[in-house]
């Protein structure tokens, strides 16, 4: 058996796996290690030696340890507090309108996104915040979870995230040109979801109930209160941008920034700061495993040549970029109802990018490298929310068990349906992802 034949035979092989609940990592170092295995002729030692090389190679790049400082960012704003101050903000504004208080959810989980690059955590940390405010004023059960899974989304579109970051590494791409990148879609995603609450509550008055409006001085004295989210989150990114620090050290000036204002605030003890540092560890590690896995896996393909093999024989079929593409988006839609984001940017990006890198866009390439990274971030961050395997759906019902998860899917289709509409707009106008992008 060739060693293509050996590549194509693995991916049934690895979804089968997958489909038996096996951990998503431990499965792509076994196909793997079984690939490399019989590529080579059945030695053992070739295959220990790739260990050794491959898991060295890995974890001593400098770009990964951008990882656990975003994590440990991200664990030190639930804990101080600003969840919380930037919900009250926008509630003070939105929510006297009709479907305002889950807008103002989903503004905060915006916010709480720009410096926190989990959507999980996102999603946790603003649903312990909105929910019992969501219930106060009359909102359905179904609608209110179907909005904070939805703005738990946001977490992984607004920079910084985690999932742009792996991108980056895995395609050698500039970090802080996808963070700015970024920026616009996923604005548009926070707008779409809003336009999306008011169509609802319109199609479903009952679903939704009123407050009313607070005085101009205390939204004000509200807003007020955010100053350490805007602080740090134009410390980071402005920062990255403008060259004053890298990426790297500008997610750990974002780690100390949040503890300071965790600390100051005074829910920041020892035994929280000992919690955090283990949340983020075992995190970290959990990310690491996936990579390492993924790692090993992707290069016993490149071994084989299915990458190059797919790329060409696209080439040679004449299809049209924009119908290789559409196919592409599809696939993460599908399949990302089955699998999480990182497992699936790993697996999926190594093979997809160099076909869409050999397609005329009629832009340079570094433009289409960061036009489909956010592409399939957007498509990646659908899968969360999409029935029947959405990591943020599972998350937001384990802290409501009283609303039925079918409740869930009906209201969180009209949050995929923004989704989908936001990226055939960002497909069609690729200028949209590019406006800030340099050159």
């Amino acid at each position: 058996m060739s060693n293509l034949e050996l590549g194509f035979m693995s991916f049934p092989i690895l979804l089968i796996m997958v489909f038996l609940r096996a951990p998503i990592g431990l499965a792509m170092l076994l196909c793997g290690f079984a690939g490399w295995y019989f590529a080579m002729g059945g030695n053992p030692n070739v295959l220990l030696n790739k260990l050794k090389s491959e898991t060295y190679t890995q974890f001593s790049s400098y770009s990964l340890s951008i990882i656990p400082m975003f994590l440990l960012m991200g664990q030190f704003a639930t804990l101080s507090g600003m969840s919380s101050s930037l919900f009250k903000a926008a509630e003070s504004f939105l929510g006297h309108r009709r479907g305002g208080v889950a807008m103002a959810a989903v503004g905060a989980c915006a916010g709480f996104g720009a410096i926190c690059g989990s959507s999980l955590a996102t999603a946790a940390t603003m649903s312990k915040v909105a929910l019992p405010e969501l219930r106060r004023y009359g909102y359905s059960g179904g609608f209110s979870t179907a909005t904070l899974a939805a703005g738990g989304t946001l977490g992984i579109l607004i920079p910084p995230s985690v999932i742009l970051v792996i991108y980056a590494i895995l395609t050698e791409q500039n970090i802080a040109k996808l963070f700015l990148a970024a920026f616009i879609p996923g604005i548009m995603a926070a707008i779409g979801y809003m336009l999306t609450i008011s169509f609802y509550v319109r199609l479903n008055p009952k679903s939704a109930g009123t407050r009313p409006p607070q005085p101009m001085s205390e939204r004000w004295a509200a807003l007020a209160e955010t100053w350490p989210v805007l602080v740090i989150f134009g410390l980071v990114v402005g920062g990255i941008y403008l060259g004053w620090f890298t990426p790297t050290e500008g997610s750990a000036i974002g780690a100390a920034g949040t503890g300071l204002v965790a600390l100051l605030s005074g829910s920041l003890n020892w035994s929280v700061f000992r919690d955090s540092l283990l949340g983020t560890a075992k995190t970290t590690a959990m990310i690491f495993f996936i990579v390492l896995g993924a790692s090993f896996y992707n290069s016993f393909l490149a071994l084989s040549g299915v990458p190059q093999f797919m790329a060409d024989w696209v080439l040679t079929q004449g299809f049209s970029p924009w119908l290789v593409l559409s196919i592409i988006l599809i696939f993460y839609l599908v399949f990302g109802c089955l699998m999480d984001s990182l497992s699936m940017i790993l697996l999926t990006v190594p093979i997809f990018f160099p076909v869409i890198s050999a397609m005329d866009f009629g832009m340079s390439p570094e433009h289409v490298a960061i036009w489909f990274g956010i592409l399939v971030l957007i498509v990646v961050e659908v899968g969360l929310i999409t029935p029947p395997v959405g990591m943020n759906l599972f998350i937001i019902n384990a802290m409501d068990r009283e609303t039925p998860m079918t409740e869930t899917y009906k209201a969180v289709m009209f949050f995929v349906g923004s989704d989908i509409l936001r990226v055939i707009i960002l497909v069609l106008f690729p200028a949209i992802t590019l406006f800030l992008i340099p050159g």
